[in-house]
């Protein structure tokens, strides 16, 4: 259960390095709104993300909330969503070289979430290792690749991830393609297929792939609107591939 509210960072990290490469965002902050219609979803999470450089490196910072939480009001004898997510993820990059584009990475990713009622905590990761970009001249195409140790507390305490970063502009800057792929190792219990019918029998997985395309259009400097497409193999408690879209709006300033 965990490991799925780990979705939300995954569709950020195509951002991180689109503001953290490109000439075009030197320095930039972020809210989005997506509206997920994946199966078994149908709800909303908002996004505030924030990019900032110096001379030694990059923060890079994000909060999910997710709108899942259904409480009932008697005044109105309705139903609304309230946030059941809380998730934030901080990383910090330390530049090696100016001649070589490797930096050194540390970060943390950390939150709770709402179930049955009860508040439970997302458990703690700590990451680090290297990363590595490369770029076409005009900074139109750039590619990242990153190489981690990743240690889940109470859970994996010798992990790894692997992750690549794509992000391709045309047609003068009016549309985006970016997303990303992650490899990892982590030891999850399966209990439900991708239409989250329970299983039979549950199974045992020990490696996780997860990638989110996404396509914006940038209808100005500061506005997009666009899609995002979460895909995941073995992904928490659900076994096998699963696949989720969204369409979203996002404002930077």
């Amino acid at each position: 259960m965990n490991n799925l509210l780990k979705t939300l960072v995954f569709a950020k990290k195509s951002l991180f390095f689109v503001f953290c490469l490109s000439p075009f965002f030197l320095e930039a902050q972020n809210f989005q709104v997506h509206y997920d219609f994946g199966e078994g979803r149908n709800y909303v999470t908002t996004t505030f993300e924030m990019f900032k450089p110096d001379k030694i490196g990059n923060t890079f910072i994000f909060v999910d909330f997710d709108f899942n939480f259904r409480s009932k009001t008697s005044l109105t004898n309705g139903t609304y969503y309230n946030p059941g997510l809380a998730y934030m993820e901080v990383a910090r990059c330390f530049s090696l070289s100016k001649k070589v584009p490797i930096s050194a990475q540390i970060e943390y990713n950390g939150g709770l979430f709402m179930t049955d009622g009860k508040g439970l905590a997302i458990n703690n990761a700590f990451l680090v290792g290297l990363d590595y970009f490369f770029h076409s001249k005009d900074y139109t195409r750039v590619y990242n690749i990153k190489a981690l140790y990743k240690y889940i507390m109470g859970k994996e305490p010798a992990s790894f991830q692997i992750t690549a970063v794509w992000t391709i502009n045309w047609w003068q800057n009016r549309f985006t393609f970016s997303g990303f792929a992650d490899f990892w190792y982590e030891r999850n219990t399966n209990y439900f297929d991708m239409h989250a019918n329970p299983l039979e029998v549950p199974t045992t997985s020990k490696f996780v792939f997860i990638a989110e395309p996404q396509l914006w259009w940038n209808i100005r400097p500061c506005i997009a609107v666009g899609t995002e497409i979460e895909m995941s193999v073995n992904f928490s408690s659900v076994k096998g591939f699963k696949c989720c879209p969204t369409v979203a709006a996002k404002y930077t300033f």
